[in-house]
């Protein structure tokens, strides 16, 4: 029974000093983060721009003399999470946080939960905005444009401005 027992502990501890030399060799996975202000930018998404703007500011102060004055994302199709996304390429964990730009009030600030306004500028797609990640809770309903030009900038309702997580088409 000795002899069992201890070729049992020799086994267990070429075992555990195998697992340990492979783990000290391990490459560690590399991680690369990007801060976008249009998801069209993720590679793996496929779209060329983006049809719905979030806004950091209310109607009232987005706009002065027919010029946005607040920073703005766009984003095209369905958003999970608008904190962003991520995706292996190889052995890299690509991660893109959609952001504001950098073009007036809150500026680089995260999109997710930071909007107070929308403007649906896409010809043909309705889109809604919700309040948790995933497409639940609370929504607001946003009808394409009907015009040429004729992008309504709407503020989000009590509800959500501020606490908006995802979009879905409508």
């Amino acid at each position: 029974m000795k002899f069992v027992t201890l070729r049992a502990k020799t086994a267990a501890g070429a075992l555990a000093a195998t697992a340990a030399a492979l783990l000290a060799t391990a490459t560690p996975a590399h991680a690369a983060t990007f801060k976008v202000t249009d998801n069209c930018d993720v590679p793996w998404i496929n779209c060329t721009e983006g049809d719905l703007w979030m806004l950091y500011s209310s109607k009232a102060n987005a706009v002065k003399d027919g010029k946005y004055v607040t920073s703005w994302a766009s984003f095209y199709g369905n958003v999970s999470d608008y904190y962003g996304t991520s995706q292996y390429q190889g052995s890299t964990l690509n991660t893109y946080r959609y952001v504001f730009n950098g073009n007036g009030s809150g500026a680089g600030q995260y999109v997710k939960n930071n909007t107070a306004s929308v403007q649906n500028c896409s010809e043909a797609d309705n889109y809604r905005v919700y309040y948790n990640s995933g497409y639940s809770g609370h929504s607001q309903y946003f009808k394409h444009r009907e015009a040429f030009g004729d992008c309504a900038l709407i503020n989000l309702d009590s509800t959500l401005k501020n606490n908006n997580a995802s979009e879905h088409f409508a």
